[in-house]
């Protein structure tokens, strides 16, 4: 009796151990030293508020979630060789938030081949959207409509005279598709278009190019310190020029790099404000941000918040031992409120994200509606 009690027990703490090791993981490849490291952190604390939340309540179906994180420097030969690693080495079940155009574009061969699910990328842009990629699920909006509103937006306060400047890679040429459309609904055309290199933008060329076009308004395509940066020797030279740029730039860091330059920025948005705590979701992040200390919410924030809820809720409906395979089943047949009414749904025909798309200004540091 007492050999049979033995085993029992050691049956017992085997098993117990094997339910403390369960683990569901989940992978990411994104610039945690690069052009847009502050930006990327505030969505990472975004994401781990909704993991350690979950995993505090005992995990998704008995299992803990984790999210093994690579840096690539923004670089997208290292997103590919990093999400390689994930896929195949670590055998992570999904890739979450990778961040950049020609990153995310590098790694849906991998994605391809086996089958692994990327769930929203932090890209706009619109050859993720269509046509359909069968391995991404976008949550947030398009490049192209926040361009087109935000020349939209500058026509309607009586611009006339708008100059951009474009990143020189996939993710500008998509974005500018965007602006066109609004320019040609506003029946103008660019008084100056800028072509600058991704990371290391020549603003000895480019900003004159503005100055002497008189540009009362410019839409700036870029990332991080290659936005930032600019928009300081744009200042420099003397021009009080209104400035607008997309959502990649919409985190609290953006504005700190800014610095003095950062009065009366404009910076487009693919969530409610962060300030909105009426809003569901907003109060949602704000308690759990609360909890875990000072944590100050942000657009950038938010995102990673909205992309991991859609992921933990897509675990959940998976079930238990969640695989590749029944993950994007789930996935191919979703719907979900991630918070007030902020609708995400997918098909086999469509991965398109969350429509929402506004606009707010960087005023004392902070981005207002």
């Amino acid at each position: 009796m007492k050999t049979v009690r033995v085993l029992c027990c050691a049956a017992a703490l085997v098993l117990s151990a094997a339910n403390a090791a369960a683990q569901i993981l989940i992978g990411q490849s994104a610039d945690m030293s690069g052009p847009v490291a502050a930006s990327v952190r505030e969505t990472i604390a975004g994401s781990q508020l909704v993991i350690d939340h979950v995993n505090a309540q005992g995990g998704i179906h008995g299992e803990k979630v984790e999210v093994i994180r690579l840096d690539d420097g923004l670089d997208p030969k290292r997103s590919a060789e990093n999400s390689r690693i994930l896929i195949e080495d670590k055998k992570v079940i999904a890739l979450l938030l990778n961040r950049g155009t020609p990153n995310a574009l590098a790694v849906i061969p991998l994605l391809d081949k086996s089958g692994t699910p990327l769930i929203g990328p932090s890209t706009g842009a619109m050859s993720l959207h269509k046509p359909v990629q069968k391995l991404v699920f976008n949550v947030r909006s398009t490049y192209q409509r926040e361009a087109e509103k935000a020349v939209l937006h500058l026509h309607t306060v009586s611009m006339q005279r708008i100059a951009v400047v474009q990143a020189d890679d996939s993710f500008g040429k998509d974005a500018m598709e965007g602006a066109m459309k609004g320019f040609d609904k506003a029946g103008l055309k660019p008084v100056a278009l800028a072509l600058a290199d991704r990371n290391k933008p020549d603003y000895a060329t480019i900003v004159p190019k503005l100055t002497a076009a008189n540009a009362q308004a410019v839409l700036w395509i870029g990332s991080g310190t290659a936005v930032t940066e600019g928009i300081k020797a744009l200042r420099a030279a003397g021009s009080a020029a209104q400035v607008i740029t997309l959502s990649n730039n919409a985190a609290s860091g953006f504005i700190k790099e800014l610095g003095s330059a950062s009065g009366g920025v404009v910076v487009m948005q693919v969530l409610p404000s962060e300030r909105a705590m009426a809003h569901p979701l907003i109060k949602e992040a704000s308690d759990l941000a609360k909890a875990k200390g000072d944590i100050e919410l942000s657009p950038a924030l938010l995102e990673g918040f909205v992309a991991t809820k859609v992921l933990v809720e897509a675990l959940r409906r998976a079930g238990p031992k969640p695989t590749r395979a029944k993950l994007l089943a789930v996935l191919n047949d979703f719907r979900y409120d991630a918070g007030g009414g902020l609708e995400v749904g997918y098909s086999p025909q469509d991965h398109t994200g969350i429509d929402y798309v506004d606009l707010s200004i960087i005023s004392g540091g902070r981005f207002k509606r």
